[in-house]
Formats: C-alpha cells, structure tokens, sequence
C-alpha cells in the first residue's frame, strides 16, 4: 500500500534521511522504531508532505505522493495522528471530530458512530473544548478524528506518549482492532518495546537516519534492541 523508495531529506545543510527504503503491505501493521532523534518522525512528515523531500518517492495506493500538496494527501484516503495530538484546543470535541467530514467520499454530515462506540468517552463529552480533556482524552480525540475521513492508512507518531496505562490499553485494543477486524493498514511509530510487539506485525528501525533493519515482528530479536532500542 506504501511504498518508498530512495527518500532523502534535509534540513538546510544537515541530511536526517538517507536513502529509507520501506514498504507497508496492505492490511499490515508496521511499527518504526529507533531512539530518539533517529528521524522517525520527520519520516512521517515527509510522507505527509509537512517536510520537503531532496529526492526519492512515496507512493500509496500507487499515487506519487511527492506530486501532491500534504492538503490533497488526507483525501487519498491516509489518516494522520501526530506527535503531541495537536488537537484544536479552543474547539469542542465534536468540532474537531467534524472538521474531516468534509474529505469522506460519500459525504457523510454526522460523525461515524463506530467511533464512539471506540472511544465512549468523546461521546459524553462532545461540548466540552478539546485543551480542557486530559492528554489520554486528547490523544483518543486525536485518533478519532484521522478515523472520521475514513482513512485506509493510519499513520500515529507516539501515541502512548505521556498517557496513563489504562489508556494505552484501550488504545492498543483499537489499533488492533482496526487493523485485524477492520483490515485498515497501520504505520505506528512507537518508543514502548511491549506495546510494539503486542500490536505490530512488522517492524523497521531506523538508526541515524537510515533503515537499518525490517522484517516480521518476530525476527525482532534481543541483538537489535539492545544495539538499537535500548539507552
């Protein structure tokens, strides 16, 4: 389903990505790992078209995404959850969950019920802004409003970051759910070693910039988390 090839990127003078090659098959559930600073989330952004690309391509669905404004990459049908939610504060909940509306092919006007039904708690809470939810209420909200444009890729940068255990649970339960019940394809970045391996089917860690390793979940071994995961 994505498919990228040769991508570099700079910030000015200073490269962050040299030559990632990385594939996400259809219906698969990719975790990209590495320590900080490694380039995994300006990786996502470059799909997303929020950085500028010195060269290589990025291909979902077989459209070249390089060619494509990141306004016109959300109608392609890609979800995107970024680090910190980045929700709009000063809007109520259900404002936020509307905003994606817009972009769904069938020109639904109400919010999906299924993701309610996911997260109940925006339910009971549609009228309240969203900077006054706590991060786990911000970081549900976040996920729900990629889901509402009915995304075939869901792309999420940390989401378990700075959220209580019981919400890392429930956030696991969905992506699993999402991408095992509902077949939606997932690209996950994620720092926390157990909940990668209890939701992800593939990995690809990059290191220093550079994809250093990829393959089933399973060939995950103890070499590389400690040469690469490990402080």
């Amino acid at each position: 389903m994505l498919r990228i090839d040769g991508l570099n990127q700079c910030y000015g003078q200073s490269q962050t990505l040299w030559d990632i090659q990385l594939e996400v098959p259809r219906g698969a559930l990719l975790c990209l790992m590495g320590r900080n600073g490694v380039g995994k989330t300006t990786l996502l952004k470059a799909i997303m078209g929020l950085v500028p690309l010195r060269s290589g391509t990025i291909q979902c669905n077989g459209e070249d995404l390089a060619q494509r404004p990141a306004e016109r990459r959300a109608p392609l049908g890609i979800g995107y959850v970024p680090q910190g939610r980045q929700i709009f504060p000063l809007l109520t909940v259900e404002e936020n969950l509307r905003i994606g509306l817009p972009i769904r092919k069938d020109r639904l006007k109400r919010v999906p019920e299924f993701i309610y039904e996911m997260f109940p708690v925006l339910k009971t809470m549609l009228k309240r802004r969203g900077g006054d939810l706590s991060g786990g209420q911000q970081q549900q909200l976040a996920i729900g409003r990629a889901l509402v444009i009915a995304p075939q890729l869901l792309i999420l940068d940390e989401p378990t970051e700075g959220i209580q255990p019981n919400i890392v649970h429930e956030i696991g339960e969905v992506i699993r759910h999402l991408n095992r019940e509902q077949g939606m394809t997932v690209l996950l970045v994620e720092q926390k070693l157990g909940f990668a391996r209890q939701v992800a089917d593939r990995f690809c860690i990059l290191d220093k910039g550079r994809a250093v390793a990829t393959g089933p979940m399973g060939d995950l071994h103890d070499g590389l988390v400690r040469q690469y995961l490990t402080v």
